[in-house]
């Protein structure tokens, strides 16, 4: 069931999205961002997942990643299932990348929620990094087109706009965050809702991170839906990660709990054929 949050008028959703993304092009032309600071091959796996908030930094170019998962979330006495949350990423340029959110089925297994697929959603993310203090920071571009069921994933489409960031500390620990802005004019009740995270991380080892996350979802003139989140990833290879997660409601518009697991991995070369044949004809 969609939450009914009071939005604003139509016309000034669209002025909010197109000052922020001017904002957002204008950061991204006076940065200098320079292809020896972006992800290569050599880099370990970086994902989108477990937790809320993305990554700061983009697949290498060439690469083609795809993330996977399944969450089981009760909420107002009802259960559901969801997946396969599968996130497909290509990196097309250093510091550049494209991806795309596939339709996830969400199924009532207990209660009167509605089923149904999801909106697919495609985006662009352009990683500015590092900044000062060593800040690893992404500007992302997107839209859920109205692919879905309205029941479960809203009418319309639906822009947004998202900022993670990344903050390597001491000892193996690491913050990070993600604040994003969601559109949605075609609705009649939930027209702009702001999203902020905050992380603590820590690596244990070469292969196995735990996390601790706040979640907050800050509709207009309605309350917030705040979540903990909780888990871990662990490396099977440089490439290949499974994940886990645990979340708790921290009020009564929030789920009591989501928990969930997942699967990812990496492919690089994917450009690799195509420069080869370049340089033989020359």
């Amino acid at each position: 069931m969609r939450p009914t949050y009071p939005g604003r008028s139509e016309p000034f959703i669209r002025r909010d999205f197109i000052a922020i993304l001017a904002g957002l092009l204008l950061l991204v032309a006076i940065s200098d961002a320079r292809a020896e600071t972006c992800p290569t091959s050599a880099d370990e796996l970086a994902t989108d997942r477990p937790d809320v908030t993305n990554s700061s930094l983009v697949v290498p170019t060439g690469s083609f990643q795809s993330e996977n998962g399944v969450n089981l979330t009760s909420q107002n006495g009802g259960r559901t299932l969801d997946g396969s949350n599968t996130r497909w990423r290509l990196g097309v340029a250093p510091c550049l990348e494209v991806f795309v959110d596939l339709p996830n089925y969400v199924g009532s297994i207990r209660g009167s929620a509605a089923s149904g697929f999801t909106d697919i959603a495609p985006a662009v993310k352009w990683q500015v990094s590092p900044l000062p203090g060593k800040v690893d920071l992404s500007f992302v571009v997107g839209a859920a087109l109205p692919t879905g069921a309205a029941e479960v994933a809203g009418r319309g489409t639906q822009p947004y706009l998202q900022m993670p960031w990344s903050v390597e500390l001491h000892d193996g620990w690491g913050i990070s965050g993600m604040f994003t802005e969601f559109f949605r004019p075609a609705e009649t009740d939930t027209k702009h809702v702001t999203e902020a995270t905050f992380v603590l991380e820590k690596k244990l080892n070469e292969k196995l991170s735990l996390f601790t996350e706040y979640v907050g979802d800050y509709p207009e003139h309605a309350g917030p839906v705040q979540l903990i989140n909780s888990g871990g990833l662990y490396h099977l290879s440089p490439k290949e990660q499974i994940d886990f997660h645990v979340a708790f409601g921290l009020n009564h518009n929030s789920p009591t709990y989501i928990v969930g697991v997942g699967y990812s991995f990496r492919i690089d070369g994917l450009f690799d054929g195509a420069r080869d044949l370049r340089r033989a004809s020359r």
